[in-house]
C-alpha cells in the first residue's frame, strides 16, 4: 500500500478538514444525525489496543461502517505495518463529509463508499472492524425505517433490536454479516446499552453469538466527545463461538492499555447481571440472597408537577396573590438549596429552611373553588391562559391542578448528582423531619411495615439508618444507577431499591431475609408514615 503523503501529514490534513466540515454544519443538525468525530488520541488508543488482540502476520481487511473523515483509518495505518493491509473500506452516508474524505484518502488504499451502510449488501471478508457509529436516538428514526433496520439486523446477526434502541445498535448487529470468521471488532459506543432495557438484545448478542473479549468504560468525568453528553465505552469481540467457562475483561478509566481498574467477570455471571456498568468497580454479586433497600423502603419518585414555575410558590408569592394557604402544602426546594442533610421542622411541620416553598395541591372542584376562593379561581384561570392545563401531566389529572399522592417521606435521596463534588458522593440521603413533600428531583423513601415495626420498638432507628445510608460507598450506588457524559449519575426508584442493605439489616436483630416473600406496602396504607409524626415521636423519646 503506497501513501501519497506520510501518514502524519495526512492526519494533520484530516484534522483541519474535520474542523472545516464541522463548522459547515450547525450543532443541532450534527446532533440529530449523531455525527461526533473521534478525537485522534482516542482513535490511536483503540487501534494500538487492537494490535494486542489481532495477529499481524496475515492479511488485514479493514472496515469502518461510519468512517467520517477517517480518524480510525488514519490510526490504523499508523499502528499496523502497511504491508499487512490488504484492503480498507469505509462507508459514509453524508456527502458533506464523504466526498472531501474520499479525496483526502484517494491514494492511500482506502475506498470510501458514500452510501448508507444499513442498505449495503454484506460481504463477510473483513477481519478488523472498527467503528464509532452514529449516535442517533430512536425518536429520530421513522417507524418504517425502524422496521427495516430490525428486519435486516435480525437477518445479519440473529438478534431482534428493540424499537427504543439507537441506530448504533443496528450498526453493530448489521456488521456481523460483514465479518470474517475469527475477525475482531472494536466499537466505540455509549455505555448506556449495558444498563437500559433496549440493551438486552445487544448483550445477548455479545454473550451468545460472538466471543466478548473486553469492555472498557471511560471515566464519565472525562467526556470523550466535547459535543455529546454520553458516557463512552469500547466493546471488543471476536466472531467465534464463545468457549466454555469464558470470562470477559472489564476495565474502567485511563486508557485501553493503561486502565485504572480491571476485573475478569465470568460470562455465567454476566448472564444474570442486569447492569454491566457495575463492573469493574464492583465485584460479582453473591449467589446467596442479600437484603436490599426494597426490604426496608418503598421508593417513589417525587412529584412531577407539570409546571414548577406555576404550581410551586413561596410564601410571599402566595400572599401577594391572596391565595388560600389551605390549598398548598410545603415542598422541599432543589437540593442545591439544602445546606445540610437534615431538615428540621417547626411546630407546624414546616421545614426550617431559608427557602420555604409551597405546592398548589387541592382536590376541590373548580366550582367549589369559585364559591369559596375567588382569588384562587382567578389564579387557575391565569394558568389556563398560559396553557398549563393542556400540558401532558395536567390534562391526565382530575382536576388538572391536583398532584400525585406523595406524603412527606422521612428520608429522601437526590435523584441526580455528580461524583466530582467536594464530598465525592453523587447522591445525598436527607433526613426529612418536616411535613414537606418532594418534587421529582428527589426519591422519596417510605418505610415498609417491617421497618415501621422496628422503628416503633426503637425510635432512634430511623436516624441510625439515615447515617448508614450516607456511608454507603458511592460506587455501590452508582453501580446500580446509570451515568452520562461529564460524570452525571442518575438513580431510578427500582435501581435504588436494588442497593445492598446488609448494613441496615444489622441494625434490626429480628430481620430475616425471605426473598421469595418480599412484600412492598403502599405508603398510603399506613398513616404512621407521616414524616413529621414519626420524628415528633422520636423527639419525645429523646426527652426534647
Amino acid at each position: 500500500m503506497i501513501m501519497s503523503l506520510p501518514i502524519d501529514i495526512l492526519e494533520q490534513n484530516r484534522i483541519q478538514l474535520q474542523i472545516k466540515l464541522d463548522a459547515g454544519k450547525i450543532q443541532a443538525e450534527r446532533n440529530r444525525l449523531g455525527q461526533f468525530a473521534t478525537p485522534t488520541p482516542l482513535a490511536l488508543d483503540i487501534l494500538q489496543y487492537a494490535m494486542t488482540i489481532l495477529p499481524v502476520n496475515g492479511e488485514l481487511r479493514f472496515l469502518d461502517p461510519a468512517i467520517g473523515t477517517g480518524a480510525f483509518y488514519s490510526a490504523f495505518t499508523s499502528v499496523f505495518p502497511r504491508q499487512c493491509i490488504a484492503e480498507a473500506l469505509g462507508f459514509e452516508i453524508d456527502l458533506h463529509y464523504g466526498k472531501p474524505a474520499s479525496d483526502l484518502w484517494r491514494k492511500s488504499g482506502l475506498t470510501i463508499k458514500i452510501a448508507d451502510f444499513t442498505h449495503a449488501p454484506p460481504s463477510p471478508r473483513f477481519n478488523i472492524v472498527i467503528c464509532n457509529p452514529p449516535y442517533v436516538r430512536h425518536h429520530h428514526l421513522e417507524s418504517k425505517d425502524k422496521f427495516r433496520l430490525q428486519t435486516r439486523t435480525k437477518e445479519a446477526s440473529g438478534i431482534k433490536i428493540s424499537g427504543l434502541a439507537g441506530l448504533y445498535c443496528h450498526f453493530l448487529g448489521l456488521s456481523h454479516a460483514w465479518m470474517a470468521d475469527d475477525g475482531i471488532a472494536g466499537w466505540l459506543i455509549p455505555s448506556e446499552f449495558m444498563d437500559v432495557n433496549y440493551g438486552k438484545a445487544v448483550k445477548q448478542y455479545l454473550l451468545n453469538k460472538v466471543t466478548l473479549l473486553h469492555i472498557h468504560r471511560f471515566d464519565p468525568n472525562d467526556v470523550q466527545f466535547a459535543d455529546a453528553l454520553v458516557s463512552s465505552a469500547v466493546v471488543w469481540f471476536r466472531k467465534s463461538v464463545p468457549p466454555k467457562n469464558h470470562s470477559v475483561m472489564f476495565s474502567f478509566g485511563g486508557t485501553l492499555l493503561k486502565a485504572k481498574i480491571t476485573r475478569q467477570i465470568p460470562v455465567k455471571n454476566l448472564l444474570q447481571e442486569a447492569k454491566w456498568t457495575r463492573f469493574p468497580n464492583s465485584g460479582i454479586r453473591s449467589n446467596g440472597a442479600v437484603p436490599t433497600l426494597a426490604d426496608f423502603f418503598q421508593i417513589k419518585r417525587g412529584i412531577a408537577t407539570g409546571d414548577n414555575s406555576y404550581f410551586i410558590l413561596d410564601a410571599e408569592g402566595i400572599a401577594s396573590r391572596s391565595l388560600p394557604m389551605e390549598a398548598f402544602r410545603p415542598i422541599l426546594p432543589s437540593p442545591r438549596y439544602l445546606p445540610g442533610n437534615e431538615i428540621l421542622s417547626d411546630k407546624s411541620g414546616l421545614p426550617q429552611l431559608e427557602r420555604q416553598l409551597f405546592l398548589l395541591d387541592t382536590r376541590l372542584s373548580e366550582d367549589e373553588i369559585g364559591h369559596r376562593f375567588a382569588m384562587l379561581s382567578a389564579y387557575l384561570e391565569y394558568g389556563k391562559s398560559l396553557g398549563v392545563h393542556e400540558r401532558y401531566l395536567c390534562r391526565h389529572r382530575t382536576p388538572w391542578y391536583s398532584q400525585e399522592n406523595r406524603p412527606p417521606a422521612p428520608i429522601v435521596c437526590t435523584y441526580m448528582g455528580r461524583g466530582n463534588t467536594k464530598s465525592g458522593r453523587p447522591f445525598r440521603f436527607i433526613l426529612n423531619k418536616s411535613n414537606a413533600t418532594v418534587a421529582n428531583v428527589y426519591l422519596a423513601m417510605y418505610p415498609t411495615p417491617l421497618l415501621m415495626r422496628a422503628i416503633d420498638s426503637d425510635l432512634n432507628l430511623i436516624h441510625q439508618i439515615w447515617e448508614v445510608l450516607n456511608q454507603i460507598p458511592p460506587e455501590q450506588l452508582t453501580g446500580e444507577g446509570r451515568v452520562y457524559g461529564g460524570g452525571l449519575h442518575k438513580l431510578e426508584p427500582k435501581e435504588l431499591s436494588n442497593v445492598d442493605a446488609t448494613s441496615i439489616a444489622k441494625l434490626i436483630p429480628s430481620f430475616k431475609l425471605n426473598p421469595k416473600g418480599r412484600q412492598l406496602s403502599l405508603f398510603d396504607d399506613h398513616e404512621d408514615l407521616s414524616a413529621n409524626n414519626l420524628f415528633q415521636r422520636t423527639a419525645k423519646s429523646r426527652g426534647r
